[in-house]
């Protein structure tokens, strides 16, 4: 069952933003929940110059099954025009969380 769950990764520069993408993600069954870091410094390249910026990374907790929505629905929500996403599987963990992930995400968004 490990397999079949993953961790998928966004960042935004917006603490309420980054509650919006976790709620609704969500609230929309694409992930059995989101896990939302403290403000870190992310320095980057963007468009030839070095940046530096506050953010909060998201990380959701979903099934491979989902995860193409789950994209979809991030790209489609996010403000950033490249924003981070980054995918990590599941190689272990407790059989009933990993279980809890997989109904979660199977129920319908109504529910």
């Amino acid at each position: 069952m490990a397999s079949d769950i993953l961790i998928a990764q966004t960042t935004i520069d917006n603490e309420e933003q980054a509650k919006a993408l976790a709620r609704g993600a969500v609230e929309s069954r694409l992930a059995a929940c989101a896990h939302i870091d403290q403000p870190f410094t992310a320095t980057y390249w963007w468009k030839g110059t070095i940046e530096t910026a506050q953010e909060w990374r998201i990380s959701y907790k979903t099934t491979m099954e989902r995860l193409p929505e789950l994209a979809a629905w991030v790209a489609e929500h996010h403000s950033y025009e490249v924003p981070e996403w980054i995918t990590l599987p599941v190689t272990g963990g407790s059989e009933a969380y990993l279980k809890w992930v997989v109904d979660e995400t199977s129920r319908q968004a109504a529910e």
